[in-house]
């Protein structure tokens, strides 16, 4: 008998109704029976769930004060808005707001140009765990108040060794990012004391082509040309505020090369491939430290401290937990090749 399963036929009802009608075929009809009985254990399988669990709630009702509540996750800390736990101090005439979390090994971290201490949030986060890390806004930016006059690195630098004083920290570990690199690089150069160990991310010690990637520089007069000459009544204290610490790119730093022989701190030159501080510059830096190491990152940019932050925060600790030693290119090389070739591991 041919099979009759995909055909369709009308079926009329007593009441006259008619219902056109998919015919199965007998394996078709079979998969539907054996997927009803799963169907009918799968439900049966829930009642007893369902069974279970009122009666785990029922128990729980039951234990009264016996039970442990759920314990809330606490929020998140807002870096750099955080009213628990943030604090001022004035040095120079200036109000400044620092945060502190954590508790150990003391870690100063700076922010970069126009920034504030949320800049570090993810470095802050996974920091806070070990080490007692101390953040600042710079003087004219974040929460910390305006100054008077030109802003140099050299003034916010000594305003980062006065909140060291400040909190009886030093000497202190020290990450700087951009602007903050160059003013990590300044507390070993100005404040030997007050440091243990440095890293400079994408520093510069220049504000020229010679430092800094041409397009930067030009975004930067793009942005200044743009604003008007004089004050006007549209100025506001937050926009006058930005065009000074944004024109401070065009004139600052101004660090000799040699002033960075003076810094006998260990320190962590870092960039990346595609930074805006030239290649050249940066290996310039790690050249004229003493006791420094370098480290570039590939295929990232300047912002890789917030888009990686698990590879910037690696190679960070990684400087900070690991004993300095300074290496001999020739002497390691070569005791290195005779383990090597004598089968040691």
């Amino acid at each position: 008998m041919p099979s009759t399963a995909g055909q369709t036929w009308t079926v009329t009802f007593m009441d006259g109704r008619r219902q056109r009608v998919l015919l199965l075929g007998q394996q078709h009809i079979r998969e539907q029976l054996e997927w009803s009985r799963i169907k009918t254990s799968l439900g049966t399988l829930m009642k007893r769930l369902l069974v279970l669990a009122l009666f785990a709630l029922s128990s729980a009702s039951l234990a009264g004060d016996q039970a442990t509540p759920a314990k809330t996750a606490a929020p998140a800390a807002k870096y750099g808005s955080n009213a628990a736990v943030g604090r001022t101090f004035v040095h120079d005439g200036i109000k400044l707001y620092y945060e502190v979390y954590g508790a150990g090994e003391p870690l100063l971290m700076i922010h970069g140009n126009g920034g504030s201490i949320a800049d570090m949030s993810r470095q802050i986060a996974h920091f806070r765990t070990r080490y007692k890390v101390i953040a600042m806004d710079s003087r004219d930016q974040g929460k910390s108040g305006d100054s008077p006059g030109a802003l140099t690195y050299e003034k916010m630098t000594d305003d980062l060794a006065a909140l060291i004083d400040q909190l009886k920290a030093g000497p202190v570990n020290v990450l700087g990012w951009s602007d903050g690199g160059i003013e990590a690089l300044l507390l070993g150069i100005r404040h030997p004391a007050k440091v243990k160990k440095i890293v400079a991310m994408a520093a510069n010690l220049t504000p020229n082509e010679d430092a800094i990637s041409p397009e930067v520089i030009a975004l930067v007069k793009t942005m200044m040309d743009a604003a008007p000459p004089t004050p006007t009544p549209q100025d506001t204290p937050e926009r006058r505020r930005e065009l000074k610490v944004t024109g401070m790119m065009l004139v600052e730093p101004n660090i000799p090369m040699k002033a960075l022989e003076g810094i006998t701190a260990p320190t962590l030159i870092l960039a990346s491939d595609h930074d805006v501080i030239r290649d050249e510059h940066t290996v310039d830096i790690f050249h004229h430290i003493p006791n420094s190491q370098l480290g570039i990152f590939p295929n990232a940019t300047h912002m890789i401290p917030f888009d990686d932050p698990a590879t910037f925060n690696a190679a960070v600790e990684r400087f900070l937990r690991t004993p300095f030693v300074k290496k001999n290119r020739i002497d390691d090389m070569m005791k290195s090749l005779e383990k090597m070739r004598g089968g040691g591991r």
